[in-house]
């Protein structure tokens, strides 16, 4: 991993490398039936065309003003990885905050007390390839504070399909080490976002425009 200081302070891996996907790939639990996709059932396609879903992101600070992030990589691009925010897709009736405090949960085990999630701090619309599916999916990020010994490690126990699929890594990291990663880290000059929001939120929701990754 070409990363600044990865070893000392990185918190977890998970698990062992990903293989490549079968070409004929059975359908991960959750998928949608029909449309040939196996992203889960909240991505569905929009009016654009392109598969669409709304989703909750959470800037998760500690008591040093490091933010927790993942490293994922796309099966059908193993050789490409980027380090992004806590978070995930939107489930049909819940909003934005409560999926914001359930993704945490299950990616983390972290248990966030809705009451200490404030936001959103930004929202954003992003266009990507993933799974071998052009997407556009529109953010609602958050952030919280918890202290650092609350990630005791990685725990995959809650996590989907997909995430056993592309997550490689969790860590906690430093603005400035963040600011040096030479892999792409979503949102772009997330370091500077973060640095925005210190030492608290002011309260203003930033809308940071549309991004093609």
């Amino acid at each position: 991993m070409d990363v600044p200081g990865a070893a000392d302070d990185a918190v977890a891996s998970a698990a062992p490398g990903v293989s490549a996907p079968d070409p004929d790939p059975a359908p991960v639990d959750g998928a949608v039936d029909g449309p040939g996709h196996s992203l889960g059932p909240e991505w569905v396609p929009g009016e654009d065309g392109l598969l669409f879903r709304r989703a909750a992101r959470v800037i998760l600070l500690d008591e040093s003003d490091r933010v927790l992030l993942i490293r994922g990589h796309d099966v059908d691009q193993p050789e490409r990885s980027w380090w992004f925010t806590i978070g995930g897709g939107i489930d049909d009736g819940e909003d934005a905050l409560s999926a914001a405090v359930r993704e945490v949960h299950e990616e983390t085990g972290i248990v966030l007390d809705p009451a200490d999630v404030h936001g959103p701090a930004f929202t954003r619309s992003a266009i990507f390839d993933f799974y071998a599916q052009h997407c556009r999916q529109d953010e609602e990020i958050f952030v919280a504070r918890v202290p650092s010994t609350a990630f005791a490690g990685v725990d995959r126990a809650r996590w989907t399909a997909v995430e056993h699929d592309v997550i490689d890594e969790l860590r906690w990291w430093s603005l400035d080490d963040l600011a040096r990663v030479r892999i792409e880290v979503f949102p772009e000059r997330l370091a500077e976002l973060v640095a925005s929001l210190l030492p608290r939120w002011d309260g203003t929701t930033r809308h940071l425009g549309l991004a093609r990754e």
